[in-house]
């Protein structure tokens, strides 16, 4: 039979109640099939979970469709239908459970350890059998799981060959023929064994006991038939059990009906005649077979009997009315007698054959075996051939008796052995679970902690945003990160207030009350993630905050959440996008001893080129002025209501040097002039000597820093709190070009530290800027503590001729030139006629004498 020939789908349709149905009903049979046919290397323990588990999960989830032509079955093949599909799924499963894992193929469900059922502390396994089950599972294990899987279902199930082929290919198996070699191979193994009476020929172990008689021969039917010796004057044939459709010389072992019995022919009556018989097993009748009749002749042959309940190896018996050489066959076997076999009747002739029997059974000639205890040992016969009479033998049918028999495989399957509901419990290995638990409760200890102090890191916009994981949990660092914790300084402190800086600013805005904004804003502070562009001043520090920051603004501006925070030492900048989580700034600035001029503004927003400022609450008036054309009147500047200005053009990023925006603000005090340089607060712009520095507000302050003002770029994202540019001297040019001007600019900073000084030389023409002279960083030059400077410059004249120029400071007495030019002049100014190109080092002495270098 070709496998294209196979079915491979349930014999009809079957809904999801049907199969459930079966299910349950047929459970334990289920589990016992997936037990057999999974692989004994996994366990037993295993094997009954695993076993449990597949059939649990062999439900349909909806209805499964029939065959379009369904094919035709036995009588024995037909089932359930929602049994057969249940049966399939647990077959192709069990199937697939025993496969090894491949590294490059995709594991199935099957192959693991199932979840479910799952029982902790015990091992689970079925009652140990007894050496027969034991070899069976041993023989079971060497076959293919295929092979497993076609012996159950023709011992176990009871199904036909073809039946057999139609499940396996419909399980999955390539080949259900080899399957099905496998299977016959394990049969031909259980075949039971077989021992005959004294005579038998060892290379016919199936004949057993033929014995010719003096008149005569005797004969089996089947493999496992037994029967009685020949009369003297008739050719007397033995009835024996065998497979349906067997027979033997004068006995016929009739076919099956229904699996419940078999029947035989008839005995012909009469001299010579073939004795036949009739055998009608009921419950608990598995072997028997025909007896003779009564109306037998003298020579009749005897049949085979009938078995009841209890007698499993019951064979035929001799009827009352035989002739004096009627053969005699096996008796039947009741309850206690297992292996009784055919006994004499009393009133068989002396030369009746008289098989094993009672006591006192048999004629003079016929020896009859006897049970335990009573005469002969069970199946001699007397002193004739064969063991019966002088005209007659008894046979011997294989029985529990004899020790050299086994039990059949098929019949094990049924064993508790196999059966995975019926189980027994053992403990698991007690040090080793005490071990495992230990170690699992150490790393669920380990996590946690490792957990609490690391948190878990994200870019997200969670709890703390785009914040870096926490490292700390003192108790005042995390009061300086709880969002309700922040001061907020109401609106009417300001005007009664003894000071005006940050600290007395309200607070702004309209996300003041977004506590997961100021969370997030509080959380990137301390702990600012990889994601965030973070900035500060040079000299500032950009750790967390000491404790509960003040909170200045909170809105959102130009398309982006913006939140101001101040701690006294530092202003802070936090903006993060109002869509998406990409962008996340973070801006610190300096703002230590801020005064009221100081505290005036603070950038909130940069885009596009333009800043916006947040103004302090008493700046009544915002003007934009630009720096390079001081003619010019200012623009005004609105605010909204929390005080930010509108966008107004920045020269901190501007390429050229073409205009320069700055913000003059008004106060009750007067007018203060500031320009963005880069940083969080603006820097204010002064004008006069470093003891006493004013607003560049004047006309002449505005003009000096038109000319000025293009030199601010060297001193743009350097932490400037202040610029202030003064006029140190005067002086007339050679060849009557009239009169120039030197200018020193100083730029301070918040830190103290670091500031620069610039010193410039302005020629009478108002439309040219200003030469940088000399530079110098760090210097206290230009400043309070030392009000001095010295520099030079080498000029040419409108005539042509080119000239070493040098100036200083009030306090200077001469000057001095040396090097590639040399001169020397009284008083603070010195000009020196040189070549184009030339060098010359450049000293001064004050009127104490002492001898002061050049800026540089």
């Amino acid at each position: 039979m070709s496998t294209q020939d196979l079915v491979p789908s349930p014999v009809g349709p079957v809904d999801v109640e049907q199969a459930e149905a079966a299910l349950v009903e047929r459970y334990p049979r289920l589990v016992r099939i997936a037990y057999l046919v999974l692989p004994p290397s996994l366990g037993r323990n295993r094997r009954v979970l695993t076993a449990h588990a597949l059939v649990q999960r062999s439900l349909p989830r909806r209805r499964v469709p029939g065959p379009a032509v369904p094919q035709p079955r036995a009588a024995e093949d037909a089932v359930d239908p929602g049994y057969a599909y249940v049966r399939g799924e647990v077959l192709r499963q069990a199937l697939v459970a025993g496969l090894p894992l491949r590294r490059l193929a995709l594991p199935r469900r099957a192959q693991f350890p199932p979840l479910l059922p799952h029982v902790w502390g015990l091992r689970l396994f079925p009652r140990v059998g007894g050496a027969d089950e034991l070899a069976l599972d041993q023989r079971l294990s060497r076959l293919s799981g295929p092979g497993r899987a076609a012996y159950v279902l023709r011992g176990l199930e009871r199904q036909g060959d073809p039946e057999v082929l139609r499940v396996l290919a419909a399980a999955g198996v390539e080949d259900p023929e080899s399957a099905l070699a496998e299977a016959d191979a394990v049969d031909a193994v259980d075949a039971p064994e077989t021992r005959g009476a004294p005579g038998t020929p060892a290379d016919h172990p199936e004949r057993v006991g033929e014995q010719p008689g003096p008149g005569g021969r005797g004969a089996t039917t089947g493999p496992t038939g037994t029967g009685p010796a020949t009369g003297p004057s008739a050719l007397g044939a033995g009835a024996g059990a065998g497979r349906p459709g067997g027979h033997g010389i004068g006995a016929g072992a009739g076919r099956p009906a229904d699996g419940t019995g078999s029947e035989g022919g008839e005995a012909e009556a009469g001299p010579g005649a073939r004795g036949g018989g009739r055998s009608t097993a009921g419950s608990g009748d598995p072997a028997g077979v025909g007896g003779g009749w009564p109306e037998a002749g003298p020579a009749a042959g005897g049949g085979g009997g009938r078995s009841g309940v209890g007698d499993p190896a019951g064979v035929g018996r001799g009827r009352p009315g035989a002739g004096p050489s009627a053969g005699g066959g096996a008796g039947r076997s009741g309850v206690g007698d297992p292996a009784g076999v055919g006994r004499g009747r009393p009133e068989a002739g002396p030369a009746a054959g008289g098989g094993a029997g009672r006591p006192g059974a048999g004629g003079p000639a016929g020896g009859g075996g006897t049970r335990s205890g009573a005469g002969a040992p069970a199946g001699f016969g007397g002193p004739g051939s064969g063991g019966g009479g002088p005209a007659g033998g008894g046979g011997l049918r294989a029985g529990v008796f004899d020790p050299g028999l086994r039990r059949s495989g098929v019949a094990l399957l049924e064993s508790d052995e196999f059966d995975p509901c019926a189980l027994q419990a053992r403990p698991t290995d007690l040090m080793r679970r005490r071990q495992h638990v230990r170690a699992v409760v150490v790393g669920v200890v380990a996590l946690l902690v490792c957990g609490a102090l690391l948190g878990l890191p994200g870019d997200g916009w969670g709890r703390n945003g785009a914040a870096a994981p926490s490292y700390a949990r003192n108790p005042a660092a995390e009061a300086a990160l709880d969002p309700a914790a922040l001061k907020r300084v109401p609106p009417a402190v300001w005007p009664v207030s003894t000071r005006q800086d940050f600290s007395v600013w309200p607070a702004r805005g309209g996300l003041t009350g977004d506590r997961a904004l100021l969370r997030r804003a509080l959380a990137v502070w301390a702990r600012p993630g990889t994601s965030v562009h973070s900035s500060a001043t040079p000299g500032t520090p950009v750790g967390p905050p000491m404790g509960p920051p003040q909170l200045l603004f909170a809105g959102v501006v130009d398309g982006a959440r913006v939140v101001l925070l101040h701690d006294g030492l530092r202003a802070v900048r936090y903006a993060e996008p109002v869509e998406g989580t990409a962008g996340t700034a973070l801006d610190f600035a300096r703002t230590d001893g801020a005064d009221t001029v100081g505290s005036a503004a603070l950038v909130v927003s940069r885009a596009a080129g333009n800043v916006r400022y947040l103004t302090a609450p008493w700046v009544q008036e915002t003007v934009v002025r630009d720096l390079l054309v001081p003619g010019k009147d200012p623009l005004p500047l609105p605010r909204d209501a929390a005080g930010v200005t509108e966008p107004m053009t920045s020269p901190a990023l501007a390429q050229g040097c073409t205009r320069w925006n700055t913000l003059e603000v008004m106060d009750g005090s007067g007018r203060r002039l500031l320009t963005d340089l880069g940083e969080l607060t603006p820097a204010r712009l002064l004008w006069g000597p470093p003891a006493a520095p004013a607003d560049a507000t004047g006309a002449e302050a505005r003009g000096a820093w038109a000319r000025t003002a293009c030199q601010l770029t060297a001193v743009r994202a350097h932490g400037v709190r202040s610029v202030n540019a003064w006029r140190f001297a005067r002086q007339a040019l050679p060849e009557g070009a009239g009169h120039g001007t030197w200018l020193c600019t100083r730029a301070e900073t918040w830190r103290g530290t670091g500031s620069r000084v610039l010193a410039q030389f302005l020629v009478p023409s108002p439309a040219v800027p200003a030469a940088l002279a000399a530079r110098s960083e760090g210097s206290p030059a230009c400043g309070v503590r030392e009000p001095r400077v010295l520099a030079g410059v080498l000029w040419q004249a409108p005539g042509g001729g080119w000239y070493v120029l040098a100036a200083g400071s009030a306090g200077f007495t001469a000057l001095e030139v040396s090097g590639g030019v040399k001169g020397r002049s009284d008083g603070p100014v010195l000009a020196v006629r040189a070549a184009a190109g030339a060098r010359a080092d450049l000293g001064g002495t004050l009127a104490d004498g002492t001898r002061v270098g050049a800026l540089r």
